[in-house]
């Protein structure tokens, strides 16, 4: 098979234009027959150009002169033989493995968390026969789903299922977006998305460029993927909360739930989400190693869908190819902050995501379908350990458990400026930029359950984020405005606050992917701050899998 990159066609090009510009590549005029068929690995669009949007194919080529072509075009970059991309598992379990051979049977490995950091960790420890056992303290994924919708439409928050908890992770209620920007040489992204398809995505996602899913069919994805791993041998519980760990001379011995019931282990991922904080605290009294880092806040904004896919698609706006625009912005401010656009999401909504009583938080999410009316985005604004150490201090090391006190009291301020209720505190643009309360709402509904009171996010002193959040945001709008026309349209809506845009901390591991100090604990996903999204998130669980599985394996 051989690979062509960076194929050009027009955005309406009819079908045969494709099979058509493949044999021009090849040079194959007169010998079509030599073509013997094709797929579209990835297609992706180039929008610079508004009037004149180009679509970027790559395609893997089946030819009968493949010996030949590759001799021809030794020197171009972009023909090339098609690379392996099969995921190959590590390892395989005997069948025998946890038979006890006059001893004590072998424990089974634990997956704390099963969002899709642990769902990727305990699909591939099942399909090398290792048969985890995965905890999650939040409940299945359908009813998951009735407590959240409990939060948005009768302002009732279960702690424990929520936009943060249960099956699925939080990502189920996300816009679903399946790419990144990580590097991935081993193409373990692909792994994910094949197994994606297998439980029920559309299989466009394993071509476009920028491929999504939405929440409702996520749900029965999870499900398909939980049964794949229970048929395996794996075991999947819900309501089962971590609430201690047992480490002995520095390996990890085993978990209590919050019930009572105590499992022993010698192998713990813990894939737990960046909003575990409870976790996190009993794991920092524990000792296991962790360090404070950087994350972001800022505020959820809206506009009309319409003006972003004309800023960014011109007279294509509407073209069912190009389906509804994204964007992606940042802005250097001049008190030396950077602000930037986080987990945009197309003709989407934006929900009421805490999981903590008393206090707001907001978040992102999209159907397939992207056809809700208003695009919304986090601008958010970056922080760094010093700016939310709690002890007073210059200098020194932060306590890796301030940066949760810090989100906490932005959380619950929001709470306060929206009256209760879970209501969130909103403003217009137009108001914002100009530092004026807002009184009543403009053409844009903000799409939040349960609902925004109008108020001034940037109030000196009463403010919903630091000042130095809310003066580098009232700068990035304008600067926004330069690149997309109408960001700062006068009845845009800010709703606040957006707190939890990754872990305020690391648990950090070696390169063996282990805790640096608790043999046997693989800190994996968004909440050991080593991922950020549905992808970066899968991956991570598939390469700890791997690593875990070696050393079972080993014996060690």
């Amino acid at each position: 098979m051989l690979r062509i990159t960076e194929l050009r066609l027009p955005l309406d090009h009819p079908e045969p234009a494709l099979r058509a510009a493949i044999l021009a590549r090849l040079g194959l005029a007169g010998r079509e027959a030599e073509l013997k068929g094709f797929t579209v690995f990835k297609r992706s669009y180039d929008a610079r150009k508004k009037t004149a949007i180009v679509l970027i194919y790559t395609v893997d080529c089946e030819v009968g002169c493949e010996t030949e072509l590759l001799q021809r075009f030794a020197g171009d970059p972009h023909i090339r033989v098609t690379p392996d991309t099969g995921y190959h598992l590590v390892g395989q379990a005997p069948a025998d493995f946890f038979m006890p051979n006059g001893g004590e049977a072998r424990p089974r490995p634990l997956v704390v968390g099963f969002g899709p950091c642990g769902i990727f960790a305990a699909l591939i420890l099942a399909q090398m026969g290792l048969r985890p056992i995965v905890l999650e303290r939040g409940k299945e994924v359908r009813q998951r789903t009735k407590d959240t919708w409990g939060l948005w439409r009768q302002q009732q928050l279960n702690p424990e299922s929520n936009v943060q908890f249960g099956e699925g992770g939080a990502g189920t209620f996300s816009d679903g977006k399946l790419w990144s920007q990580i590097s991935d040489p081993r193409h373990l992204t692909r792994k994910v998305l094949s197994e994606f398809v297998k439980a029920g995505a559309p299989e466009e996602i394993l071509f476009v460029a920028k491929p999504h899913i939405g929440t409702f069919r996520l749900v029965g994805m999870v499900e398909k993927m939980r049964a794949d791993i229970e048929a395996l041998g794996g075991e999947v519980r819900f309501e089962q909360r971590v609430s201690d760990v047992l480490i002995v001379d520095g390996h990890i011995r085993g978990v209590t739930l919050a019930s009572g019931e105590q499992l022993r282990a010698d192998h713990v991922v813990l894939a737990l989400g960046h909003s575990a904080r409870d976790t996190f605290t009993m794991l920092h009294e524990r000792g296991v190693f962790m360090e404070a880092k950087p994350f972001s806040v800022g505020f959820r904004i809206e506009h009309p869908q319409g003006i972003i896919d004309r800023a960014r698609f011109g007279p294509n706006a509407g073209n069912p190819i190009l389906g509804a625009a994204d964007y992606k912005l940042v802005h250097h401010a001049s008190n030396g902050r950077s602000v930037y656009s986080f987990c945009m999401c197309p003709g989407g909504t934006v929900v009421a995501a805490t999981s903590e009583p008393n206090r707001v938080v907001t978040n992102g999410m999209s159907q397939y379908s992207r056809n809700e009316r208003n695009a919304n985005a986090g601008i958010v604004v970056g922080i760094n350990p010093q700016d939310y150490r709690q002890d007073g201090l210059k200098e020194g090391p932060v306590s890796p458990l301030d940066g949760m006190a810090f989100q906490r009291i932005w959380e619950s301020r929001a709470y306060e400026l929206g009256g209760g209720g879970y209501i969130a505190p909103g403003q217009l643009v137009g108001d914002f930029i100009k530092g004026q309360r807002s009184t009543a709402l403009g053409t844009v509904e903000p799409s939040y359950k349960p609902g925004v009171l109008m108020t001034d996010l940037g109030q000196k002193g009463n403010s919903s984020l630091p000042d130095y959040a809310i003066a580098a945001v009232r700068e990035a709008l304008p600067a926004f405005e330069r690149q997309i026309r109408g960001f700062a349209m006068n009845d845009a809506v800010l709703t606040g606050v957006e707190t939890r845009t990754s872990s305020p901390l690391r648990i950090t591991r070696g390169r063996d992917y282990q805790s640096l100090n608790t043999k046997g604990l693989y800190p994996a996903g968004e909440g050991a701050g080593y991922a950020g999204g549905i992808m970066s998130a899968g991956v991570d669980g598939i390469e700890v899998a791997e690593a875990l599985g070696r050393a079972m394996l080993a014996g060690e």
